[in-house]
Parts: C-alpha cells; structure tokens; sequence
C-alpha cells in the first residue's frame, strides 16, 4: 500500500527544511520505504476533508491503507516502530531512545515554539521586548542541558536513531547564535544533515517551493 503525507502547497519556511512533514519525509528516506505527497492549500487545510485526517487543521498526516495518523511525532514513531533502521533492538535502548523523541518535541521544542510565536506573532505588543530575553534565557537553559548530556557523542544514546531525527529537526528551527553558542551542538546538526536520507527529503521539500516560485 502507498503511504500518502500532506504537506503545505505553499510553505511559510520558503523551502528550508522546517515545516514538520520534513521530519515524516527524512524518517521515510531512511527506512527506505517510498511515499507520494498531497500539497494542501491553507484554505483546504480547514475544509471537512483535512479536518477527518487532522482535527487541527495541520500538516503533516500520514495516509496508508485505513491507517490514518496525524502530529509528526507520532507518525516518525509509527514509522520507525514498523521499519527497521530507527530504533534500537535492544529494549532498554529503545525505550530510551523514544524517552528522548518524546524529550525533543515535549521539553525541546516548546520554548523554541514560544521564541517564534513572540517574533513573527506578537512583535508588535508592547509586552513583547520584555519578555523576549525571558524566553531566551529558557532556550539557553535548555541546550545547555543539552549540550552537556551529549558532550563528545555523536548521537543522543548510542546510534543515530529516531530520537536524533526529532531533536535535529527541532534545533534547526533556532537562529541567531543561540545553537552556534555550543559547538558540540553545531556539530550534531551538521551531521544529521549530512545524512544521506536527509538530503533526499530537504531536497524535496525544497523542490516544491522552488516549483511554486518557477
């Protein structure tokens, strides 16, 4: 059976890798497991169709036989869980891979998320120039603890695995200087974005932004 993802029609990250179906398409590459993709407009992201696939109006979901899955999370953990290739066999190592997965996107994430929405949605509050160094000071807490636990290892726990996928994606959503603060950090990214199979999916995220510009 095909595996279908949604992805924006036409994404506000102007084909730089961050929309989150870029993590669905990179888990994909690295199983090896093909897929087609639907481009969603804003406006059909809210019509009924969307809507019985993702309740909230996003991307990206993921389509395969009557198996119907939404939040990127969820479906990178579906895919590794059924496909070799992103979790460890041995138990213990798995289930502290997925421990980490779920620290990417729960612990990671947020305070990243909150930086972006203070910038691009309230930068006209007056509120706003305080609470920017406030929010700040948490994402330099957090991959302060971040840079510590990895130290000099190349990956999370072990080997590269689906826990490094979510976290990658999660810390290129960050900008000025605050990753580059932590060289070891810098370093991991890189090589996540080294990988082969994250190639294949940037390049095809990109393709459809530079399709929409042509």
């Amino acid at each position: 059976m095909t595996i279908t993802i949604t992805a924006f029609e036409s994404s506000p990250d102007r084909g730089r890798g961050l929309a989150r179906d870029m993590r669905v398409r990179w888990a994909l590459e690295e199983v090896g497991q093909p897929y087609a993709v639907r481009l969603v407009s804003f406006a059909a992201m809210k019509a009924p169709a969307h809507l019985g696939l993702h309740p909230f109006g996003q991307i990206p979901t993921y389509e395969e036989g009557d198996l119907a899955l939404f939040e990127s999370g969820a479906i990178v953990l579906h895919i590794a869980q059924r496909h070799a290739g992103l979790l460890p066999e041995d138990g213990d190592a798995r289930a502290r891979a997925i421990g980490w997965m779920f620290a990417a996107l729960n612990t990671v994430e947020p305070v990243i998320v909150e930086r972006e929405t203070a910038r691009l949605v309230e930068g006209d509050k007056p509120w706003t120039e305080a609470r920017m160094p406030i929010v700040e000071d948490r994402i330099r807490t957090r991959l302060g603890q971040l840079a510590d636990r990895i130290g000099a290892a190349d990956w999370l726990d072990g080997d590269f695995s689906a826990a490094d996928l979510l976290m990658v994606t999660v810390l290129r959503r960050l900008g000025g200087g605050l990753v580059e603060a932590h060289p070891n950090l810098a370093a991991y990214i890189a090589r996540g974005e080294a990988r082969p199979a994250y190639q294949r999916a940037f390049a095809d995220q990109l393709a459809v932004f530079t399709a929409r510009q042509g």
